[in-house]
Formats: structure tokens, sequence, C-alpha cells
């Protein structure tokens, strides 16, 4: 029984551990360069929504400095979402990234202000990371 019991303890430490240890790092100056290579065109290189394309959407791009409200809170899950194609924007054409296979894969978690872990690919971590960033700029 001790056995048993030494062995569902050890198995509890273990998944805690797993649990509590950090998420993968956010790289801002990676976001950055994605930024800049596939947002600026609507966007503009100082994110104020006014990139050289954004006469043409449908839906002039949203000045992506002022996305952290009032409260001080970046809307992590609202941008993820957009750009991942969870929430589709008609202005883009299409649902988002309209850059296809390039924000796919390499799976990592971040979180919401509240803690909780969204799952979406390491370069739109970055790119949230970068936004982050420019908030209020």
């Amino acid at each position: 029984m001790r056995t048993v019991f030494g062995k569902l303890q050890i198995t509890a430490l273990a998944l805690a551990a797993v649990w509590a240890s950090p998420l993968p790092a956010q790289d801002a100056e990676r976001g950055a360069e994605i930024y800049r290579h596939h947002c600026a065109t609507c966007h503009g290189l100082d994110a104020s929504g006014n990139g050289p394309m954004a006469a043409v959407l449908v839906v002039q791009p949203k000045d992506l400095t002022t996305l952290q409200g009032e409260d001080g809170v970046f809307p992590t899950e609202r941008v993820v979402f957009r750009i991942d194609g969870r929430d589709p924007l008609v202005s883009h054409g299409s649902a988002m990234p309209i850059y296809g296979p390039y924000f796919e894969g390499n799976d990592i978690a971040i979180k919401t202000p509240a803690g909780q872990p969204i799952l979406t690919s390491e370069p739109i971590a970055d790119l949230v990371a970068y936004l982050q960033t420019i908030q209020g700029s």
C-alpha cells in the first residue's frame, strides 16, 4: 500500500511541476519583424492603421497601438483569435491570416491577463508580444 501511495505522490508532484512551469517565452523582437513583414502594409509601420493598402480595404485597419483598454489590460485572446482566424475579419478578404500556413505550426501556449492559457503558433505569440510593447505609443 505504501508503494502505491508513494508512486501517487511522485506522480502528483511531477504533474504539479509541469503545471507550474512557465510557458515558453514570447519574443517581441521577432514579433516586430513579423509585424513589419506581414502587417505593416495595412496597419502602417507605426501600427496606427494607415498603411499603404488601407485605402483598398472594406473596413479600415485598426490602430494597433490602442488595443489595450483604459483598464490597462491587453486583450490577448481577442488579438490571437483575430490573427489566427478563429475570429475572422471580412476586411482582409478572407479569414486571417491571409498568409496561410506561415502562422501555423510550432504551437505553444500563451496566457491571457487572467491566466488562461491559449494555444497558438509561435509566430503569433511573438507578434502578440510585440503588439503588447507598442500600446499607448
